[in-house]
């Protein structure tokens, strides 16, 4: 406390006399229009600038959190959309007493762990089977497909990516509706190819890929990808259609699974068929 006093004492006049400075300063601009407007507009630039500043720290650091809410209401909105119904005839399910019934539900999740480079590639989930997720059930994000849900515990779930040699997606050329196989031949994180489509089929390259909605895994019209090129043999009666995948494999941060509320009832029907055989 002395040093700051005798410091006071030693600087007496100086500090008397910046104090009086500070306050002509001050009557000059407060008494002074133009002078004035400079100081106010001086001293909104710079408080405006630290606003922005910590805003967009305050902003960068709740990201996390605004991409999880984002994904969860993107889940949401998905299954309210009209494509995540079935049509049904109100005169025979008369139970429901409704025209459309819901096919399917979204649960978003978030990828934390994903491979690409690798011959056979998958993904981790940070969510399982207490979210409801169960094996085979799809698994696609904004831009499109992703894959097929593998393996499953409690917090986690396995995701057969796209980019690999098992996956098998029933897909069709929208503009047409003719139907084939999407399958990855190990052609980069990027590419893949359209099988089974007929060479009889007008196709051009641009041609827009989407699900068939066949497998009633994946709804129908999920984006798959673009017809970059095409091919035949005399020896086969279908194309070689090569497919550039819309969705980056090697930037997914958020994907939606798929729960196709009416699998089971399927899967009853088709082993009562297997039965009958």
């Amino acid at each position: 406390m002395r040093p700051l006093i005798q410091f006071f004492l030693k600087h007496y006049y100086f500090i008397f006399f910046l104090f009086l400075e500070v306050i002509a300063v001050l009557l000059f601009v407060n008494n002074n229009y133009y002078q004035k407007s400079i100081a106010v507009n001086a001293t909104n630039s710079i408080t405006g600038s630290v606003y922005t500043s910590f805003n967009n720290f305050s902003q960068y650091l709740s990201l996390t959190g605004t991409n999880k809410l984002l994904a969860e209401e993107n889940a949401r909105l998905l299954s309210l959309q009209q494509s995540s119904f079935i049509k049904t005839d109100n005169r025979i399910f008369v139970y429901d007493d409704t025209l459309y019934r819901q096919q399917y539900e979204y649960v978003s999740a978030k990828v934390i762990n994903n491979s690409t480079n690798m011959a056979s590639n998958y993904l981790m989930l940070n969510k399982g089977s207490k979210h409801g997720i169960k094996k085979d059930m799809a698994v696609i994000c904004s831009e499109g497909v992703v894959g097929i849900v593998d393996d499953v515990s409690e917090n986690f779930t396995s995701v057969r990516s796209l980019l690999h040699p098992k996956s098998k997606i029933s897909a069709k050329i929208k503009k047409n509706n003719y139907a084939g196989t999407v399958v990855w031949e190990g052609k980069g994180y990027g590419n893949a190819s359209l099988k089974d489509v007929p060479t009889h089929v007008k196709i051009k390259v641009g041609d827009t890929v989407i699900t068939s909605g066949f497998s009633f895994m994946f709804p129908e019209g999920v984006m798959v990808g673009i017809i970059t090129g095409f091919q035949t043999k005399k020896s086969n009666d279908f194309y070689m259609i090569n497919v550039k995948l819309s969705t980056d494999f090697n930037n997914i941060g958020y994907v939606y699974v798929v729960k196709d509320m009416m699998k089971d009832e399927q899967d009853k029907l088709k082993k009562s068929i297997k039965g009958d055989e």
